[in-house]
């Protein structure tokens, strides 16, 4: 099946060379895609395979419920500010290149995580693993953008769609087989998908061909620390709150007021830098401006899921890392088979908003059922909740992004498509923090008043061995103390999806906002300049922005 390309974009290596302009065949983009999908199956692996063998992780370097959520939240937080950064360089450099030195920072991130003595060190590895995911998550659709064309993007978005849901459900698996497999251990979860990485760096470099745009500007630095830095110290006083100090507190109004005072400089730079690293412009468009904020509260719901769905399995009912992975397969499998199918009906309609509607529908659904678990709730139940939050998931992830590329100029596709990417990644980093910090108040909270009815000899107990946000280990306990434990962390899980599903109720608001808009049938590269003085027809291409010289070549 043919699809329109824009010049300079080649479907294989340097043996299949191709008249400019020709258009690429489908077999012909799947190749140019495998070394990216590829690296995709990575970033996502890497994210979820760490999900099931956190809770003996944590036991092992001996760590706290908050560093349990720290060690997700930092691999986010970086990928939530290395994101748009992404996203400018490659609007300014070879995208190739860039996916390459992803990898590679992955990788470097990925070995050192292996060799962790402590959280610690675990944690400031993770924030490397995360500045390379960001990268190839956001390149991921960047590239996509600058080969297809929106109405063809929404096939091979499904694609993407499958290849999130395989990582997502082969990770866990992957990764509590490995932790229960005793020559191996959890460390082999970090080296695992560095022979991945390594065969996608090969792959990209010989079947990915895009056109290199240069352009005199400037990457805005002080604007990428500054959010960076907001957001950090917002969700360290999340993280940090009701343990170390009291919500209302001089540390709680010193860390907000210092959080809103950095994304107030944020704001001002950006409206001052030449080229900022989000251009604030963008949000003049409505789509834009709904899409990013319906991705912040999608992010929220998509990561509270792979993370606390581990510790529900394996905490409140006892299963082995293997039994938790295999357990999710319900949610998996709904995001799989929602992203492909509606991938390849937007291919052939053209309408998209539909599908973001029914996403967000099903979204909130399961996550509002989902808050109605316990310790002894039946697995039937648990499945269609988890497969009713896969569906709205895969209906809504790939189709936001998509519905804002549709909407911009060549010049800023990388920077909105990594806006969106970016509320999603930020709402995820602040959706776990928060929503951890709930959990070990509640666990704490339930496992207290269970001892109380077990008499004044347990309740004396206090905590349960859970205070200061300490992972028990179920094998260790006497049956009695063993119920409790798990009551509580039953409890506990089913109050976050309870927390999390408003969230998903404002996604559906906001898309339901968005004005439709039928996709184009051409790439970017070849859209039309709208109300150019200097495009003497309607399909003159784009290919820098006005006034800015540039230069075009073929990278190898």
């Amino acid at each position: 099946m043919a699809t329109t390309t824009p010049t300079g974009v080649r479907g294989g290596g340097q043996s299949e060379p191709m008249p400019d302009g020709a258009p690429m065949t489908h077999p012909q983009i799947m190749k140019a895609l495998s070394g990216l999908m590829l690296g995709m199956f990575v970033a996502i692996l890497s994210s979820t395979i760490v999900s099931n063998a956190l809770p003996q992780i944590i036991s092992d370097l001996g760590g706290t419920q908050s560093s349990y959520t720290w060690v997700v939240t930092a691999a986010l937080l970086s990928m939530t500010a290395a994101t748009p950064l992404w996203g400018k360089l490659s609007d300014l450099f070879s995208k190739k290149l860039l996916v390459q030195i992803s990898l590679v920072i992955y990788v470097l991130g990925s070995v050192v995580a292996g060799l962790s003595q402590n959280t610690g060190m675990l944690i400031a590895c993770r924030v490397v693993q995360g500045i390379g995911v960001g990268g190839l998550s956001a390149l991921a659709q960047i590239v996509m953008a600058a080969m297809i064309s929106p109405r063809e993007r929404g096939r091979y978005s499904g694609y993407l769609g499958a290849v999130f849901a395989v990582a997502t459900v082969g990770g866990p698996l992957l990764g509590g087989v490995i932790t229960d497999t005793e020559w191996l251990g959890w460390r082999w979860c970090f080296y695992v998908g560095v022979p991945f990485a390594i065969i996608a760096l090969i792959v990209l470099q010989k079947t990915l061909r895009l056109p290199v745009v240069r352009r005199d500007v400037k990457v805005d630095w002080l604007g990428a620390f500054l959010i960076s830095a907001a957001v950090s110290t917002l969700l360290i006083w999340v993280t940090q709150a009701g343990t170390s100090y009291d919500w209302i507190s001089w540390q709680t109004w010193t860390m907000t007021g210092g959080a809103v005072v950095l994304g107030l400089l944020f704001l001002l730079v950006e409206s001052k830098a030449s080229d900022p690293i989000i251009p604030l412009r963008l949000f003049r468009n409505k789509t834009i401006t709904l899409a990013s904020a319906a991705s912040l509260f999608v992010g929220v719901a998509m990561f509270s899921g792979t993370v606390f769905f581990s510790q529900f399995f394996q905490l409140a009912r006892g299963e082995s890392p293997t039994m938790s992975g295999i357990l999710t397969i319900p949610m998996i499998g709904g995001l799989f088979v929602s992203s492909t199918v509606s991938g390849q009906v937007i291919t052939k309609t053209g309408k998209w908003k539909a599908f973001l509607v029914a996403g967000g529908v099903l979204l909130s659904a399961g996550l509002g059922l989902l808050g109605t678990l316990r310790y002894d709730t039946p697995y039937w139940h648990i499945a269609i909740y988890m497969a009713l939050t896969g569906l709205g998931l895969g209906m809504m992830m790939q189709n936001l992004v998509l519905a804002t590329q549709n909407q911009v100029a060549p010049q800023d596709l990388g920077a909105a498509s990594s806006v969106v990417t970016f509320f999603r990644s930020l709402g995820g980093a602040v959706g776990v923090s928060a929503l951890g910090a709930v959990m070990a108040n509640r666990v704490t909270h339930y496992v207290k008043d269970g001892l109380a009815e077990l008499g004044p000899k347990a309740a004396a107990m206090g905590h349960g061995g859970t205070g200061g946000g300490a992972i028990p280990d179920l094998k260790t306990l006497p049956a009695p103390f063993r119920t409790v434990i798990e009551s509580a962390y039953g409890h506990g899980v089913g109050d976050v999806f309870l927390y999390a599903a408003p969230t998903a109720l404002l996604a559906l608001v906001l898309v339901v906002f968005i004005k439709e808009v039928a996709l184009r049938s051409k790439p970017m590269a070849e859209a039309p300049v709208a109300a150019s003085p200097a495009a003497g027809t309607a399909a003159a291409p784009v290919v820098a922005e006005a006034q800015v010289p540039a230069r075009s070549e073929s990278i190898g």
